[in-house]
């Protein structure tokens, strides 16, 4: 479930993204670590300054207590007052000496090592400094028996420094870290243009522009060699695209013979008298299947070299009018609705007139009672409304309609559904006169609406 919800959000940040987030992310732990090293370090680096401080100015003590009162009186006085603090206790604990700052205080560590022993105290003295002091405390023999001196070191400088450098580490983790993010997506974004250059050259190559191929950049690394390697599949789909079309338009050019044959074959048969129902079924089937023959041509030599069309003025309302009629005469059940206005287009006409007669025969094959035929003018533009009141396509479907060979038909019947290239052929013809093929809705059914432009647009 947690895979599932997060493959979105991946998919919205993107690799740019994701990359400054990781790049972050791991500059974010690497600096934590290292600032977690260097404060333990420094830390460390310190306290044994702190130490060092503190056990020199032991010695010092110890020597001016074998040198007389007057040394030892010296000694006790600091060279940094609230800083090193000095007690020196007899053998019974009584304070005998002590610095400035604790005159009067009480022993400010309970610990009494013996002679020439050393122990080591944390505490804070009672002189008003916030910071703790590290004491050492070591033993001394004496005429009198076993003394005991003390020397309290401020840690004033290792709390100071401490606090700097987490306060470093907290100010400076965040802004390395997202200066790293943007730095990093900046150079992704770079690094990634030519795979943007080559993702939109990708979008535009189509079955009509296999030839193109998509940008190499000089670099010779990876984007380089997946630019060439998707050029090399290019290359490959383009020559097999080449032979399915010349077979194509072979076979459809071969096949047209001998379906001219039996189609006349089928024709004497008829006029010789013999016109019943196998006679029939041969001339129909021929017949549609010297359209599919051409139909098929047409695709090919759509595909391999374009459409060709000639600029004449056409008379829209012309063509109209003649499908209407057609229905007519072959389709008498059905009613024919839609209203016609005179429209002039600049095109071919019997491509525009192939165009309509294929969404006629669609609008025909899935009407129930009733088909809609009209023409209106308006905006630079003639529109063409074929439907009928059979059943409505579903959205999904809509696109998916003028894929060649494609049929909603449940039915697989040769009467039922099709080949599934008129569609496809008319909006390739319409496209080739800048106009557009769209589906629409209707109160009881569906319909298919030509856009094309006038000559007076």
């Amino acid at each position: 479930m947690l895979a599932m919800r997060s493959l979105p959000l991946r998919r919205r940040l993107g690799v740019r993204m994701r990359s400054a987030l990781a790049a972050g992310a791991v500059v974010a732990v690497a600096s934590l670590l290292a600032g977690g090293v260097l404060l333990v370090t420094a830390r460390g680096i310190l306290l044994d300054n702190v130490a060092t401080a503190a056990t020199d100015r032991t010695e010092q003590v110890v020597a001016a207590l074998g040198a007389g009162p007057a040394a030892l009186a010296a000694a006790l006085r600091p060279a940094r007052p609230g800083h090193a603090e000095v007690q020196v206790l007899d053998p019974a604990g009584r304070v005998t000496g002590a610095s400035y700052e604790l005159a009067g205080a009480a022993p400010i560590a309970p610990l009494r090592p013996a002679a020439g022993a050393r122990a080591w105290d944390t505490r804070h003295l009672p002189i008003g400094r916030e910071p703790p002091f590290r004491i050492l405390v070591t033993g001394v023999t004496t005429p009198d028996g076993t003394a005991t001196v003390l020397v309290a070191e401020s840690m004033e400088t290792v709390a100071d420094a401490t606090e700097a450098l987490i306060a470093a580490l907290l100010v400076g983790m965040p802004l390395l870290a997202a200066v790293v993010g943007v730095a990093t997506f900046l150079f992704v974004g770079r690094t990634l243009r030519p795979v943007e250059a080559m993702r939109r050259r990708a979008a535009t190559i189509t079955a009509t522009n296999l030839d193109a191929r998509l940008p190499v950049t000089p670099a010779d690394d990876e984007i380089a060699a997946l630019a060439s390697t998707m050029n090399t599949m290019l290359d490959r789909i383009e020559a097999a695209s080449a032979a399915q079309r010349r077979f194509v338009a072979n076979a459809s050019h071969e096949l047209r013979s001998p379906l001219a044959t039996i189609h006349a074959n089928a024709d004497l048969l008829a006029a010789a008298g013999q016109d019943d129902g196998p006679v029939r079924r041969i001339h129909r089937e021929s017949t549609r299947m010297a359209r599919l023959v051409d139909d098929l041509l047409l695709l090919a030599r759509a595909d391999d070299q374009g459409l060709r069309s000639r600029r004449d003025d056409v008379d829209l309302d012309d063509l109209v009018f003649a499908e209407r009629e057609r229905v007519g005469v072959e389709h008498p059940g059905l009613s024919v609705a839609g209203g016609v206005e005179p429209v002039r287009v600049v095109g071919d006409p019997d491509q525009l007139h192939r165009a309509l007669r294929n969404l006629v025969d669609n609008a025909v094959r899935h009407a129930r009672r009733a088909v809609t035929i009209s023409l209106a003018a308006g905006d630079g533009y003639g529109e063409v409304v074929i439907g009928n009141d059979g059943p409505s396509i579903a959205a999904h479907d809509r696109e998916r309609i003028f894929d060649r060979f494609v049929r909603l038909d449940d039915s697989r019947s040769r009467r039922a559904g099709g080949a599934g290239l008129g569609l496809p052929i008319a909006r390739d013809l319409v496209a080739a006169h800048d106009g557009t093929l769209t589906v629409d809705d209707l109160a009881d059914g569906a319909a298919l609406r030509i856009r094309l432009p006038t000559d007076d647009r």
